[in-house]
């Protein structure tokens, strides 16, 4: 299975599987792995930037519940909820990849799954707050009916074992809609369970459905929309932590002490999207085993990035006294989901294009370092920051180095 686009088509003869825009509605069928110049749709960013307004209100809710003194219960809540956000985004991106033939049925059904979402927006407060999740709920069935409709028009539009594929889609996450219901019924500590049994439930159903018969999702539009949603987390974590920084001054005139949390807050931030953008990883995606693993990842990813701006919103509460929390609790709230996304970013991305010790050790050295800043009182979002920035220096000057040697090494060898 190749990744290697074919040469460009010409403007009289579009590439197999392209969207023609002829007709209102078309057969949903496969786009070609080998598409030429497929990019992310104006559709596609639209749906993005629906859902980042669900990881905000995840993000918010984590800070209130971490400000109070509920670390643990938020931390758990926040994951179920991420759960449901990144799953329902993840599962339109990979078939967006495959099948999208924009046309209006196929639009239609796309805006009902962003209405899911805002819906299940809606309810996260009363999530966090009431363990009450009807809404919550009502969001991701409303999500996850929508893509069983997508995947019935595969299935009416192929047959053989693509069309096995599709109807085995359509059938486990029609299934599982059944099983997410019970979090509606079960006893508040049981949902964590149940939510965990679903949860693995739901991974399956891909790797189920695509046993015999694998989508033809393309390379570089999958790493490009990966990369857009994780610049999206970013860009929202900047803005709450902004917001945050802004209120305390504003309400406490407190510029000395939020100073070293916003530019330590930026510099994390920064950092964290130099990890992610240095290497281009379309090029590891060469089979569904390497994708899977890939895209799951993600989860964490994504998350741990919006976690970041919510521990910067924490500790700005704590340093202007809205937070009666200590101010380990505080730095650990930033720290914590820092390292873990570095560690997340190293074990997906960074570690398949590093050579020697040296550029291999780089991020999880720089995790740990930024987990040992945790105790460095109200400098420790400040030194994190600059741990992260020192991080990226070090693997650039490294890789400079690098190429730098093989030049050196092509340059002799050409003149032997």
């Amino acid at each position: 299975m190749t990744t290697s686009p074919p040469p460009p088509p010409s403007s009289a003869s579009p590439s197999p599987g392209a969207p023609t825009h002829a007709k209102p509605l078309r057969r949903l069928t496969a786009r070609g792995r080998g598409e030429a110049h497929r990019a992310a749709s104006p559709l596609e960013l639209f749906f993005d930037l629906c859902f980042v307004v669900a990881i905000a209100q995840a993000g918010m809710q984590l800070v209130h519940a971490v400000a109070e003194s509920h670390a643990g219960e938020g931390i758990l809540d926040y994951a179920m909820v991420f759960f449901a956000i990144w799953w329902a985004w993840m599962n339109f991106t990979w078939f967006a990849s495959a099948y999208d033939n924009d046309d209006v049925l196929y639009r239609v059904v796309t805006l009902i799954q962003i209405a899911g979402v805002l819906v299940l927006a809606a309810g996260v407060s009363r999530a966090f707050e009431d363990h009450d999740f009807l809404a919550v709920v009502l969001g991701y069935v409303i999500m996850r009916l929508a893509m069983t409709a997508q995947w019935l028009r595969v299935a009416r539009s192929s047959e053989g074992p693509e069309r096995t594929m599709a109807l085995r889609y359509a059938g486990g996450v029609a299934l599982c809609q059944i099983g997410w219901l019970g979090l509606l019924f079960v006893p508040d500590g049981g949902k964590p369970w149940l939510f965990l049994v679903m949860a693995l439930l739901e991974m399956c159903v891909p790797v189920y459905a695509e046993k015999d018969h694998p989508t033809s999702w393309h390379p570089h539009h999958i790493a490009e929309r990966y990369g857009l949603f994780t610049i999206i987390v970013l860009g929202e974590t900047i803005a709450a932590a902004t917001i945050a920084v802004k209120v305390g001054i504003d309400e406490n005139d407190a510029l000395d002490e939020l100073l070293p949390i916003a530019a330590g807050g930026l510099l994390i931030i920064f950092s964290a999207w130099w990890i992610y953008f240095v290497v281009p990883i379309h090029g590891r995606l060469r089979s569904s085993k390497e994708a899977f693993q890939w895209g799951y990842g993600h989860y964490v990813v994504f998350a741990s990035a919006a976690a970041i701006g919510a521990g910067l919103e924490v500790a700005v509460e704590q340093a202007v006294g809205k937070a009666h929390l200590t101010t380990l609790t505080a730095s650990a709230a930033v720290t914590l989901p820092t390292a873990l996304y570095l560690l997340t970013v190293w074990a997906l991305h960074s570690r398949h294009f590093k050579v020697g010790l040296a550029q291999q050790s780089v991020l999880p050295v720089t995790a740990l370092l930024v987990i040992c800043c945790t105790f460095l009182g109200d400098w420790a979002v400040l030194a994190a920051g600059l741990v992260s920035a020192l991080a990226v220096a070090t693997g650039t000057t490294l890789t400079a180095r690098m190429v730098a040697r093989e030049k050196a090494q092509h340059g002799a060898t050409e003149a032997v």
